[in-house]
């Protein structure tokens, strides 16, 4: 919600980022598909810091909007230091009509940019609750992933995290 797109390359903000590394903390990236451009810019200077992309970057799922999205998502990618959290995205959806089906180009794009090692399911709750139970929630992400290895599915509906934030 800032008012500035680009708000993560500001000098102010990026000092608070040099200053989470030096504590081995982690940052979670919350932006919408409109700030991405900056994201894209902000991800290099901070090769060592961990960063996940929270919600997806809030892509419209409504809409289905995927293409420049997906084109920006796989190049933040890139960047191994990099994780997606697979949350929030029932409230990016139609509240009332969404099907899982909706999710799944989302869902494959993220796969095969970040692949499993650097994907992590977040609930979203109690927010994913405007749009859709919890177990609804949980259950787009394990269908997706049934197809992967256990261990895949372990790390993304768990593992990750935990190495992730040092938990």
């Amino acid at each position: 919600a800032e008012p500035d797109d680009r708000f993560l390359l500001g000098e102010n903000f990026c000092r608070g980022i040099k200053a989470l590394s030096r504590h081995h903390f982690t940052y979670d990236i919350l932006v919408y598909p409109k700030q991405l451009p900056a994201v894209e810019e902000f991800v290099p200077r901070f090769p060592e810091q961990p960063l996940v992309i929270d919600h997806l970057a809030k892509p419209d799922i409504k809409r289905g909007e995927l293409k420049a999205w997906a084109a920006h998502m796989r190049r933040i990618a890139q960047s191994p230091n990099v994780h997606c959290k697979l949350s929030g995205m029932v409230t990016e959806a139609d509240w009332q009509q969404w099907e899982p089906a909706h999710f799944r180009p989302f869902l494959e794009v993220t796969l095969e940019a970040f692949g499993p090692r650097r994907l992590m399911y977040g609930s979203d709750w109690p927010v994913c609750l405007v749009a859709a139970r919890y177990h609804e929630v949980k259950g787009i992400i394990t269908d997706f992933i049934s197809t992967l290895s256990a261990t895949e599915q372990s790390q993304i509906m768990g593992g990750n995290a935990c190495s992730f934030y040092h938990l």
